[in-house]
């Protein structure tokens, strides 16, 4: 049986995420059952409200758009290959992420090299999950899923190896941002991100890289030659990856807080405009 208390070995998602074959806790602390089918219902206005699992017996479980649930997710399959992997593991995760995009070559790719296995201290497999992350934001548009991927980075401490930081802190900074209407909990992941920032202990040295990081905030490199020349020689597909590279370091910006030349409601436009350029790019890209 599986209560509202007992939730041992089942890992929480968002109710968007919800897939057929996935095992769900049910409410009132019934048995968990299989789920058979997932479907979305909009509000009067057109925006997604609820979501409508239907169970074992036809029974319909109703769940907020935006709440979080738990289940027991099936083992999944990436490509041809199978997975085996374990319940609430950030390989099943993977696995289960990849199954709702098949037709995503990237994330299928990304997603095979982390089914062997998810080595959280090892400098790729983190670079893997923030290209996950990024995929599915960007490229996707699934929020619910880059943040889940997100927040298995956002959960890592910074250890002094800035070269595994870099990508747990592309991870905070995706996740601030796609929590930027829950300001409580989007706040404490840009609190996070500063943790390399308070590390220095020598105060002359703290001085020194505190100037040097807050002229990198005021003037940062958003790759403007690069993304003009591929846009002048109408390469479509690089011009697309500086794009994508120019949305992480809008990302990394806005969950520091803005700077002393770009305020948080500048870069929440911008980085707005960048989704739609990448879209269009991949459009064009698609189209070919």
């Amino acid at each position: 049986m599986v209560n509202r208390v007992d939730r041992t070995g089942l890992r929480a998602v968002p109710a968007e995420m919800l897939a057929a074959g996935d095992v769900l806790a049910l409410p009132g602390g019934d048995a968990a059952a299989a789920v058979t089918a997932v479907d979305v219902e909009n509000d009067d206005f057109g925006v997604p409200a609820l979501v409508v699992a239907t169970v074992d017996e036809d029974r319909r479980i109703t769940i907020a758009t935006g709440s979080m649930v738990y289940v027991e997710p099936a083992d999944a399959e990436i490509g041809v290959s199978a997975v085996a992997a374990d319940h609430g593991s950030p390989e099943a995760l993977v696995a289960q992420v990849a199954q709702a995009h098949p037709d995503s070559t990237d994330i299928q790719g990304v997603a095979g090299r982390l089914a062997r296995g998810i080595n959280l201290k090892a400098g790729s497999n983190l670079q893997d999950l923030h290209q996950l992350a990024l995929a599915l934001f960007v490229d996707e548009g699934d929020a619910a899923a880059a943040l889940s991927i997100a927040d298995l980075l956002a959960e890592l401490p910074f250890d002094g190896n800035f070269g595994r930081w870099k990508w747990i802190e592309g991870g905070l900074a995706i996740a601030a941002y796609l929590t930027r209407h829950d300001e409580e909990r989007s706040l404490r992941y840009s609190a996070a991100i500063r943790a390399a920032d308070d590390a220095e202990t020598d105060p002359l040295r703290a001085k020194t890289s505190a100037m040097y990081r807050q002229r990198q905030l005021n003037e940062p490199n958003v790759y403007d030659p690069e993304i003009l020349r591929a846009s002048t020689s109408g390469r479509i597909d690089v011009e697309r990856d500086w794009r994508v590279l120019r949305i992480g370091v809008l990302l990394y910006l806005r969950a520091h807080g803005g700077s002393e030349t770009l305020s948080r409601d500048v870069l929440e436009r911008r980085i707005a405009a960048e989704l739609a350029a990448v879209a269009a790019l991949n459009a064009q890209l698609a189209d070919r």
